[in-house]
């Protein structure tokens, strides 16, 4: 799992590399006013949540710190990255974590979940193809979809099954 989310954060860090400043932070009509700055930040913020329980193992995606730099600064969203391929270089250690969070919108109490580091790996993945397919939208509507590559916001799986198909 390690290798796939580096695979996929190598891809953010190659956006990051050709987008300007004012592209990374302007805000997008088409997605509420969040920016791709702001997309990109929310993703990071979860590998982060991720790293830091391994300390507790108790991982809590709600109470993620929330990092402004990183979604108005390219510069700061790259040494993230570079942070936290750097901690999955040297893997992450924990046998057994606890997800814990408030799934309802009306403040229901805080539902714990066993799960493990490759699970919550793969849901860091999946979120982050999630996002990357809304920033493919903030992208196009600011006509530079071409700074990525086709299969930029696609799920591995539909990658897969588009070339079975054709």
């Amino acid at each position: 799992m390690i290798q796939y989310c580096k695979q996929n954060l190598l891809e953010l860090k190659d956006l990051l590399q050709k987008i300007s400043g004012e592209q990374y932070a302007r805000p997008s009509e088409i997605l509420s006013g969040a920016s791709i700055g702001q997309h990109l930040r929310h993703v990071l913020e979860f590998y982060y949540c991720l790293i830091e329980a391994m300390e507790s193992g108790i991982i809590n995606y709600d109470n993620r710190k929330r990092n402004k730099q990183i979604e108005i600064n390219t510069s700061v969203a790259v040494g993230a990255i570079d942070n936290i391929l750097s901690v999955l270089e040297k893997g992450l250690k924990c046998a057994d974590l606890t997800l814990q969070g408030n799934f309802g919108a009306a403040g229901e109490p805080v539902i714990s979940i066993q799960s493990s580091v490759n699970r919550e790996l793969a849901y860091n993945l999946e979120h982050s193809i999630h996002h990357q397919a809304l920033i493919k939208i903030g992208l196009k509507e600011q006509g530079i979809e071409y700074l990525i590559e086709a299969g930029f916001g696609v799920a591995p799986a539909t990658i897969r099954f588009k070339h079975l198909v054709q």
